[in-house]
């Protein structure tokens, strides 16, 4: 996590600032010299079954983020609206860790903190760098952030592994809002709803209030966890909590469109 302060005294030219907001409201104020993702699905398969899986294709990824001037040795600074939620700031934190890039931060408060800090902003379409030199080579797939439907089968009775359900209580007890072929939630699953890490404003708690919380789950450190929600999406900003913290975690981005869409796989309800 990186505050408004430190991102202010950061070299413009050695950090990519992404906006991950609707594009109107970006159009409207942005943080100076900031691109725009505003659609977490440009980067997802379209299949029914896979919605949340994101793309493995380094040449399609390398021809989405050149233009944009996303560069291998550029540090990436995710920001967006911390009342949002959904919060897609987390899942492009994730995302760009996936893809192999070292330095990437969310704006501590995002837009909401940096405004109330008086920082600088801008106005209209992005104003976008000459696109970058990025090459496949340069990027590669961080295995250990995430798990598909297989990882999790093959551990699902490890003593050492953390499966953490970060949708809803009423989707966890089998409630399918988003259109999902079966209700209920992955066996061994606990549920921590992922605005529970968040305080009203959207600003994260502070990390012994934290520990507390997963420490009454019996989560600790020494298992490694598995966050998961419908799509990847609210359950990568559980990961970027317990990135946060110093956890060992995989976000699972087919999730729960994907686990129920087999029925071979087990369910458990509430």
């Amino acid at each position: 996590m990186i505050s408004v302060d430190q991102l202010r005294s950061r070299n413009p030219a050695e950090v990519v600032i992404v906006d991950t907001r609707p594009a109107w409201k970006f159009l409207i104020s942005h943080i100076p010299g900031a691109v725009n993702l505003n659609n977490w699905q440009d980067f997802t398969n379209t299949e029914k079954s896979a919605r949340g899986i994101l793309i493995r294709d380094l040449s399609f990824i390398v021809g989405k983020l050149r233009p944009l001037g996303f560069e291998r040795n550029k540090a990436i600074v995710v920001y967006g609206d911390p009342r949002d939620p959904w919060r897609t700031d987390g899942r492009y934190f994730w995302m760009f860790e996936f893809y192999g890039f070292s330095s990437v931060a969310i704006l501590e408060g995002g837009w909401t903190r940096w405004t109330e800090a008086g920082g600088a902003i801008e106005r209209g379409p992005a104003n976008l760098p000459p696109p970058s030199r990025l090459a496949e080579n340069e990027l590669h797939l961080n295995l250990d952030r995430v798990a598909d439907k297989n990882w999790i089968l093959e551990r699902l009775q490890s003593d050492n592994l953390a499966i953490v359900d970060n949708r809803t209580r009423s989707e966890f007890d089998g409630a399918t809002p988003f259109g999902s072929p079966r209700g209920g939630h992955i066996p061994h699953a606990v549920h921590i709803d992922w605005r529970d890490f968040f305080d009203e404003q959207g600003i994260l708690k502070n990390s012994d209030t934290l520990v507390r919380l997963l420490d009454t789950y019996k989560i600790n450190r020494n298992k490694e966890v598995v966050v998961y929600c419908t799509g990847g999406v609210r359950s990568a900003m559980a990961y970027f909590v317990f990135r946060y913290l110093g956890y060992s975690v995989r976000n699972y981005d087919g999730s729960w469109w994907d686990w129920s869409y087999h029925p071979e796989l087990p369910i458990e309800s509430s």
